[in-house]
């Protein structure tokens, strides 16, 4: 994202138990924005997030709270954007696991995945706002 640009945003959707993870997720555009990820942040509103893209060619994805202070969850989804691993209440200073064929991942506030019922095999949808 270039210097002064608005932050693009999306909502993210559980299509198969029909809940709202989150109205508002912040795309992690290029290197920058991946590296500093939610560092900074007191906390996460219930309805906020940050959607992180795999890098082409790497197929894996992790994750990590180093100097964050607040746990969050991350729900990793493979190509066809269903559930492949959720990382439930990730304390700060910790780091997740390694998802193989993760595509994505989307850092949302602690306890999202139960409130929406998310699980393993989930569909999601994905749509700017």
């Amino acid at each position: 994202m270039s210097s002064g640009a608005q932050p693009a945003f999306v909502a993210v959707r559980n299509l198969t138990r029909g809940t709202l993870l989150c109205a508002r997720a912040t795309l992690a555009h290029g290197f920058r924005d991946r590296r500093r990820g939610l560092l900074g942040r007191s906390q996460l509103g219930a309805d906020e997030g940050m959607l992180f893209e795999a890098e082409p060619f790497i197929p894996l994805m992790w994750m990590h709270t180093a100097s964050m202070a607040f746990p969050i969850d991350i729900v990793f989804l493979g190509q066809d954007d269903k559930v492949i691993k959720i990382q439930a209440s990730l304390k700060p200073w910790r780091v997740s696991a390694m998802v193989f064929g993760a595509c994505k991942a989307i850092e949302l506030p602690a306890g999202s995945a139960i409130r929406t019922q998310t699980v393993v095999g989930d569909r999601i949808s994905i749509t700017k706002v």
